[in-house]
């Protein structure tokens, strides 16, 4: 198999960019599609121009028929990679989940971040079934059409760990809503240093632990969530807001041996995205603590530039 000058994993918003830019150049690039999104359970994204409110899945299908219309340098595999490693002779080899072996010159990671639901769901009961349908992770994302409901709460825990983090986060829930809950969830120490900031700016406490989460039918617009606490009271949000940890998807950076951020994204240099081996890029929420299409947009398109500059440079002629 002849190789290709560069494999990238995963087809989101910053894989496709990237292959989109190297078309330009005529590098030859595949494509590898798990079909796993992390948000596949919207159906409506936002802060992207022009698609404002609508399917992710429908952009993702509007890139790639933009991709396959007019370049004739890039394919797509639906199919989810299991291994890469470097070869001694230069260069990336990418097996899938079939077995079969791709050989390419640079690699791209963007594979995107797992949120670790579960965690969550071990601590509070009906946490995973409601993510996404009424507990928002981004309040960029989710939460304005729920602007003016009568109460949603912020969920203290996880990568919401602090109480200037938590703050924070009220105060854009307060945009949206009437009244605001931050749910200590028993952490003491947060909520001692709440009491003085809340009071000032009107916000709730609950020190209380949450055990259940349930959808609640009868709040406005049908929609909304019930809230349980552990001594068996009975609270109701039109939304919450939370950030459960996350991980990067799949075994590559560790396979490749990548450096980490003190968060556990893939450390990369800016402008161009390399990673800590040279040839390989990351691009995305898995290279970032700051998740938005438009981020990652533009991550990819970067590494693009850094990609075609060292193909360049290695060789004398344009691959085709």
């Amino acid at each position: 198999m002849t190789p290709y000058d560069v494999l990238i994993i995963g087809a989101g918003p910053a894989g496709l960019s990237t292959a989109a830019a190297l078309a330009r150049q005529l590098h030859t690039a595949v494509v590898f599609d798990s079909g796993v999104y992390r948000n596949a359970r919207t159906k409506h994204m936002h802060n992207v121009p022009t698609w404002d409110h609508r399917d992710p899945a429908e952009f993702r299908a509007k890139a790639r028929e933009d991709l396959f219309a007019r370049y004739e340098t890039v394919r797509i595999e639906n199919v989810a990679v299991k291994r890469v490693r470097g070869v001694e002779s230069g260069g990336f080899e990418a097996e899938d989940e079939k077995g079969t072996v791709w050989e390419g010159r640079k690699l791209v990671l963007a594979v995107g971040v797992e949120d670790l639901l579960g965690e969550m769901e071990g601590v509070i009961q009906g946490y995973e079934g409601l993510w996404g349908r009424g507990v928002y992770h981004c309040l960029f994302c989710d939460g304005y059409e729920d602007r003016g409901a009568a109460s949603a709460g912020v969920l203290v825990g996880r990568d919401v760990s602090s109480a200037g983090i938590a703050l924070h986060m009220a105060r854009m829930a307060k945009r949206l809503s009437e009244k605001v809950t931050i749910y200590a969830n028993g952490d003491e120490n947060i909520s001692s240093e709440l009491v003085d900031p809340a009071e000032k700016e009107g916000l709730n406490i609950e020190r209380r632990k949450l055990v259940r989460l349930e959808k609640n039918d009868g709040s406005s617009g049908g929609s909304g969530v019930a809230v349980s606490l552990e001594d068996g009271t009975q609270m109701t949000e039109q939304f919450l807001v939370s950030k459960p940890k996350g991980r990067v998807n799949g075994p590559f950076a560790s396979q490749l041996g990548l450096e980490l951020t003190e968060q556990g994204f893939i450390k990369v240099k800016a402008p161009f995205n390399e990673a800590s081996v040279k040839g390989v890029f990351a691009v995305g929420d898995c290279a970032s603590p700051l998740p938005a299409v438009v981020n990652a947009m533009a991550m990819g398109t970067l590494a693009a530039g850094g990609l075609v500059a060292q193909l360049q440079s290695e060789s004398t002629s344009i691959s085709t």
